[in-house]
């Protein structure tokens, strides 16, 4: 919630105060709440009231490397109104939350390193003012929930989750983004893998995991990354034993004999296949960590131009400023 003077409308101005009915919602979901507005000394005319949700991501080019802000969608609440002196306004809306949403909060905690707010934004014929930012936290999906568990279940710890600007090779992606949930591998696999990046992609349908295994090298040989990708339904989610179908995936990646299959292995549709669902594919390739990252398995990463951006990029100081330190808590804890 914020209460603020209308920087652009200058002194007497009008007052917004956001409330959000709607502070934790699933990708998919929707996000309730009222503007409400309070006159100022005089009247005055208002264009637009904007709705955003946003969040921040890693962005890197050339030399730059940084954050950023970037708009997940947005709706009109409200257009080409006036506001009398001391009148009161409020105006409800219903904001529309992506499939393919990033998830900031799990078992009501938050994930250490993502940021998401509902920004208000009013247009007036002198400019605009984009207000505060409301913070607003995504909840995990059923499948996605269950693979969470999964990898609780066998060990792994997290360690970080961000958001970054791209597209996954293969999987059909409505943004240009996607967010990475990274895992410090438990005892049993600290001898084969450094690291397990996750990556979910719903959409109305199912949810697609994509996985990265960052395997260690060995004394004469060096590390390399796995990729591997599954479609999963929703109604699979219940009555699915998801710690052995995440230990499935992870033997799989880590067993000799998949380390020399060709790339293209298992690019079918498939079921229950050994240890997971849908159609999964290695690649076994060296890439590096970063957005200049190619190649042709599974969850290469192919790079989106600027002007691929959803919203376009806005200023980080956006996000910065409203959360500020929001990403320095402990580790956390499925």
């Amino acid at each position: 919630m914020f209460k603020k003077m209308l920087a652009a409308f200058g002194v007497g101005s009008p007052s917004v105060d956001t409330v959000l009915s709607t502070t934790a919602v699933q990708p998919g979901g929707f996000i309730e709440g009222n503007v409400n507005i309070t006159g100022g000394d005089s009247e005055f005319m208002i264009e637009q009231v904007v709705l955003s949700l946003a969040t921040r991501v890693e962005v890197e080019g050339g030399d730059y490397e940084g954050h950023g802000g970037i708009e997940l969608g947005h709706v009109v609440a409200a257009q080409h109104f006036r506001v009398g002196p001391g009148e009161r306004q409020s105006i409800p809306f219903r904001m529309p939350v992506p499939w393919e949403a990033p998830i900031t909060e799990v078992y009501g905690q938050h994930l250490r390193g993502m940021v998401m707010g509902v920004r208000t934004e009013l247009v007036v014929a002198k400019g605009r003012d984009k207000g505060d930012v409301d913070p607003v936290a995504i909840t995990p999906l059923p499948v996605q929930q269950g693979v969470l568990d999964g990898f609780a279940a066998n060990g792994f710890r997290f360690k970080h989750a961000d958001v970054e600007q791209g597209y996954l090779h293969g999987v059909q992606q409505n943004l240009p983004i996607f967010q990475e949930i990274e895992f410090w591998p438990p005892p049993q696999h600290g001898g084969k893998i450094n690291e397990v990046e996750l990556t979910f992609v719903a959409n109305p349908y199912g949810v697609e995991v994509v996985l990265e295994f960052d395997k260690r090298g060995g004394m004469f040989s060096s590390g390399h990354d796995a990729y591997s990708r599954f479609s999963i339904r929703h109604d699979q989610a219940a009555g699915t034993d998801w710690a052995a179908v995440v230990d499935g995936w992870v033997r799989e990646a880590t067993s000799r004999y998949y380390s020399h299959l060709p790339a293209d292995y298992g690019h079918g549709q498939g079921g229950y296949g050994h240890g997971g669902y849908g159609h999964g594919g290695y690649d076994h390739g060296h890439h590096g960590h970063g957005r200049g990252r190619q190649g042709v398995g599974m969850g290469a990463v192919v790079a989106a131009g600027a002007a691929g951006v959803v919203g376009g990029i806005v200023a980080g100081e956006v996000f910065e400023e409203v959360f500020e330190g929001d990403d320095e808590g402990g580790d956390f804890d499925f």
